[in-house]
């Protein structure tokens, strides 16, 4: 069955902390348009501002407010170790279905390392953990080869957010779910489909923040074989793409179109990446309002 999780934005007030209200305006927003889970502090929710102490408060927040309501995935990876345990631990204690942990950046790692370090993390955490590849923002990829290693090695790996451009290489990752029925989600919204193919699970994204109608729409098309629904929404979900590549990091403007279809959210975003330039947002809410326009048409 295909799924869409939402790596949700997270609102922010003037001080750069997490705006609580608001942030139960998001979660309210996507469960009722009916995303199938949600990705709490992954790339788009701006993990790198908050210490330890306030995403364990985040998270906590989370579980309280939408715990039971829809399944809930914790991005806990940092560049230090103890702390991602401590807080892959602590998500799993909350009820998190599981930790999406991205292995430490900056520092380029070889393969028997990324082994190392999932292998460690795996036999320290109490709970489920998903891989999370992201070659531009690590500077390295975990390649097929490690990750079906590491599936045969633990039991708590259960799978893989491949945020990859290279379609081949979640061609390989779905591939290794014979092995074991682990999860793996393209990152990418437009893999969405190949995905599936693949035998794939589903996609975690961030234009699920702004679009959750046409994602769930899109969802339903594909477990009951709308293929023709499924070809439209497709052709919707390319032409938001560009979106992603319009400012340096796209969260802040993900936020602005949240708003311009009545999320009442701050516009404000982690510094240096708190300011959007009126004809940049200007053009997203152009492409957002004919995809929507024609999505109405649809239904």
């Amino acid at each position: 069955m295909a799924e869409i999780i939402c790596a949700a934005v997270t609102a922010f007030g003037p001080d750069e902390k997490p705006d609580y209200p608001a942030n139960k305006r998001i979660i309210d927003f996507l469960i009722e348009k009916g995303i199938n889970g949600i990705l709490v502090l992954g790339s788009t929710g701006e993990f790198t501002s908050l210490s330890v102490a306030e995403k364990e408060a985040f998270f906590q927040f989370y579980s309280e407010y939408a715990g039971g309501r829809i399944k809930l995935y914790a991005g806990t990876g940092t560049m230090c170790y103890d702390e991602t345990v401590s807080l892959s631990n602590a998500a799993i204690r909350m009820g998190f279905e599981a930790a999406i942990v991205m292995s430490p950046f900056y520092y380029a790692l070889d393969q028997e390392k990324i082994y190392a370090y999932y292998r460690s993390v795996a036999d320290a955490v109490n709970g489920n953990i998903m891989l999370y590849n992201f070659p531009n923002r690590s500077t390295y990829s975990i390649s097929p080869a490690t990750f079906e290693r590491l599936v045969q090695d633990t039991e708590n790996i259960i799978g893989i957010k491949d945020t990859i451009s290279s379609r081949m290489h979640v061609f390989q990752c779905c591939n290794i779910r014979a092995a074991r029925q682990v999860q793996v989600y393209s990152g990418f919204d437009d893999q969405f489909l190949d995905n599936l193919a693949f035998g794939g699970s589903g996609a975690i994204t961030g234009m699920a923040n702004v679009v959750p109608d046409i994602w769930s729409r899109w969802i339903r098309a594909v477990d009951m074989e709308d293929f023709d629904t499924c070809q439209k929404i497709t052709a919707l979900i390319y032409r938001l793409m560009p979106i992603y590549f319009m400012d340096s990091n796209a969260s802040l403007l993900l936020k602005c179109l949240m708003v311009h279809r009545g999320v009442e959210i701050p516009e404000r975003a982690i510094f240096p990446f708190n300011g959007v330039s009126r004809e940049i947002r200007r053009n997203a809410e152009q492409i957002l309002d004919k995809v929507l326009h024609d999505f109405a048409d649809m239904t």
